[in-house]
């Protein structure tokens, strides 16, 4: 390295500075300085003027440790650079927050608005979210408003920078007053988690400087106020003081303001509608804190008394329905981040959600449970029910659950047949399975030499549809099935995946019919109403349909399940369509169908996945499914009436939960009365049975194809006559 003859030097040698000890050391004999004379150490030491021995540097302590040229510097200059890094880094962190935490945030209710989701006629199904009102300005508020906030939680809010020291020391010996300021808190609830950690206090006291650079005091104090949570679910003192005082803010009383600065420090556990004296005990500590603050006079705050309340319901508690469940997570999406509450109708059919749940309750179902999806062929869900009683379960059956389809996943192996060549007059062995490792048989034991596939979809033939599938091919009935928005796992190669034994949800199964129904497919299921579209938007939207041939033969086979198959139990006097389907060991139960412009699934089975007792595909469900259309077609033909326009604001109507008139009787068995009709629902060793009484008239109802699985299985359990 070049000497720099322009370098600062040492004025004294640093050899002079040596101690006894470091003499000592540099004579050892076993140091490689041992016996060097003076012009050796200073050549061997010093190979230019300013350099130093080593044993010297570390006698300099921190400053031997950076540059040379910076080992002379001045206390007072290492103090500047310090501040200029730290006001840097500063500079760069709220530039990073500037990026990753938008101020446009601060704007936002942080809790979202209350959503209320009406029927198709307008009748509320339910509401959820929190009571959020309009923002306030803290030019349309008294004074007298604002100075209990100000007293309680950050005194010196017009005199910081968003982090007040003397304000956090105040707080912890006279216990009045938060340590976090207002612009604390603000970025607290805004933009950060509520876990107590050094991290996310720093993180806090950062964004306070920032919102202190971006917004004025009066933007801050109108931002807190009007995110603020008040307790009763109410978030911002607009909600809270017409929920408390049925009072705007601007028109609070001072003391009415006063009790809402107090419940800021615990909401929920200060609310005065739950804990009066609690909330009492805090409005005498803001009053002491307004005394304190200079902002009233002793004397005012003896004269101010605890206010009375002015709470007036404007509707019910939040309700819950399983169809609700399903579509409040799009209503979220559809909302406008504000504060206002929104009301958004939706597709569903109050009328045929009553159908389902009367048909529901007087379903003899036992222990087991139950879902129904109603839509129509354009995917408007118009009536969901996901279990036999929300209040006991609020687990959603039709769209939560994944369970096997078993035979009506056959809709899209013969589907896949028909697009294929094949048609429905084609004959296909019936035999059973003699060679292989998979080996189905039918459920009813019946076998033949060949049979059209007609008659095999009909009869349910588990080996003509195996056979099928094979001769077909996997990869042709997976395709299929996607094109009619089938979305689940669906495992090639498999043949027992021609029986159902792939699970889905029955909202996409009954969706799939759904686009066989209306021949245009995918159907996505929905909840609230879409516009419609223009042929432009048809024309691009890539949907699928059938040709007239194949469609017609689909419709063929579905027809003939229901008019002399396995379904005959839902038969309509109007052209109906549909499939049953049972899975092994009748752990589950469906039937899947459409007539009009109404496509219905209804699904039975226990939630631990035990076998059902004495219900397979063509017994309950079908008659629930029947039972639904009937209703839900004579519904769709009356004439209506002049009906009352409901209120969109009024009660929540209660839909998923049973009438009252729905008596149970133990053991399984329930007595319903109904306009002026009594009906026992039960079953008779394992065989279900409703017998109805109206007007002296007796009614018998037997589920046919339970009583005569229940004859064979005695008649297989009988020993054989002896020989």
């Amino acid at each position: 390295m070049w000497w720099n003859p322009f370098a600062r030097r040492k004025r004294q040698d640093a050899a002079d500075n040596w101690s006894r000890r470091d003499a000592a050391l540099e004579n050892a004999p076993w140091t490689p300085l041992h016996d060097l004379d003076d012009g050796d150490w200073e050549r061997t030491t010093r190979p230019y003027p300013g350099h130093y021995p080593a044993a010297s540097r570390y006698s300099n302590g921190w400053r031997s440790f950076i540059p040379q040229r910076l080992r002379d510097r001045s206390w007072l200059w290492w103090i500047s650079r310090y501040i200029a890094a730290v006001i840097m880094l500063l500079i760069v962190l709220v530039g990073y927050l500037a990026i990753t935490a938008p101020l446009s945030k601060s704007l936002e209710p942080i809790a979202p608005p209350q959503i209320t989701l009406l029927a198709a006629d307008g009748t509320p199904i339910a509401r959820n979210g929190a009571v959020v009102d309009d923002p306030v300005l803290v030019a349309d508020l008294p004074e007298h408003v604002i100075q209990p906030f100000l007293a309680v939680e950050d005194r010196r809010f017009y005199d910081h920078w968003g982090v007040d020291p003397r304000g956090v020391a105040r707080a912890a010996f006279t216990g009045v007053g938060g340590g976090s300021t207002i612009t604390q808190q603000l970025a607290k609830f805004t933009f950060l988690t509520p876990e107590q950690t050094l991290t996310r206090k720093a993180r806090e006291a950062l964004i306070a400087l920032w919102l202190e650079a971006w917004l004025t005091k009066d933007e801050i104090l109108e931002r807190y106020l009007s995110n603020a949570y008040f307790g009763d679910n109410r978030y911002g003192i607009r909600a809270a003081s017409l929920h408390y005082f049925y009072r705007q803010p601007e028109n609070l009383k001072p003391e009415q303001a006063a009790m809402l600065a107090g419940l800021l420090q615990a909401p929920s556990r200060l609310a005065p509608t739950r804990n009066p004296d609690l909330a009492a005990a805090r409005y005498g500590l803001v009053k002491g804190a307004l005394v304190a603050a200079g902002f009233i006079t002793q004397a005012r705050a003896d004269a101010m008394g605890v206010p009375a309340l002015d709470v007036r319901s404007r509707n019910d508690l939040p309700t819950g329905t399983y169809f609700a469940d399903w579509a409040l997570p799009e209503a979220r999406k559809m909302s406008d981040i504000s504060y206002s509450r929104e009301t958004l109708t939706t597709t569903l059919d109050s009328g045929l959600q009553d159908i389902a749940r009367r048909v529901i309750e007087r379903a003899p179902l036992g222990d087991a449970q139950v879902a129904l999806v109603a839509m129509r062929t354009n995917g408007e869900v118009v009536a969901m029910i996901g279990g036999r009683d929300y209040s006991q379960s609020p687990f959603n059956r039709a769209t939560q659950a994944r369970r096997q389809p078993g035979s009506t996943f056959k809709l899209f192996v013969y589907l896949a047949a028909l697009r294929n060549g094949w048609s429905a007059d084609d004959m296909i062995a019936n035999t059973e399975f003699s060679q292989g490792s998979y080996r189905p048989g039918n459920s009813n034991g019946r076998y033949s030499a060949q049979i059209s596939l007609r008659d095999a979809f009909a009869q349910s033939s588990n080996v003509a549809a195996v056979r099928l599938f094979n001769e077909v091919g996997s990869e042709a009935v997976i395709e299929t099935a996607r094109e009619l928005g089938v979305t689940s796992a669906l495992p090639a190669g498999d043949p027992s995946l021609a029986l159902g034994t792939s699970t889905m949800n029955l909202l996409e199964l009954t969706a799939a019919y759904a686009g066989v129904a209306g021949n245009s497919f995918p159907v996505e299921p929905r909840a609230f109403p879409q516009e419609e579209t223009g042929w432009f938007d048809w024309l691009m939207s890539g949907r699928g349909n059938l040709n007239s041939r194949d469609h017609d033969d689909m419709e063929d086979l579905l027809r003939s399940a229901i008019n002399h198959g396995t379904g005959k139990a839902a038969m309509l006097s109007v052209p109906n369509f549909g499939k049953t389907g049972t899975t092994q060991n009748n752990r589950d139960a469906l039937f899947v169908g459409y007539a009009g412009d109404l496509v219905v699934g209804v699904w039975i089975g226990n939630d631990d996945n035990s076998p059902l007792s004495g219900i397979s595909g063509g017994g309950l469900p079908a008659r629930i499914w029947r039972d639904f259309m009937r209703g839900a077609l004579g519904a769709s033909a009356a004439q209506p009436g002049p009906m009352p326009s409901p209120d969109p604001s009024g009660p929540v109507e209660p839909m998923d939960v049973p009438d009252l008139e729905d008596i149970p009787l133990g053991d399984g068995h329930h007595l319903i009365i109904r306009d002026g009709e009594a009906i026992l629902v039960t079953d008779i060793d394992g065989v279900p049975v409703e017998v109805g009484m109206r007007d002296g008239d007796f009614s018998l109802e037997v589920d046919e194809e339970a009583a005569q699985s229940r004859l064979e299985e005695e008649l297989r359990r009988e020993p054989e006559p002896a020989p």
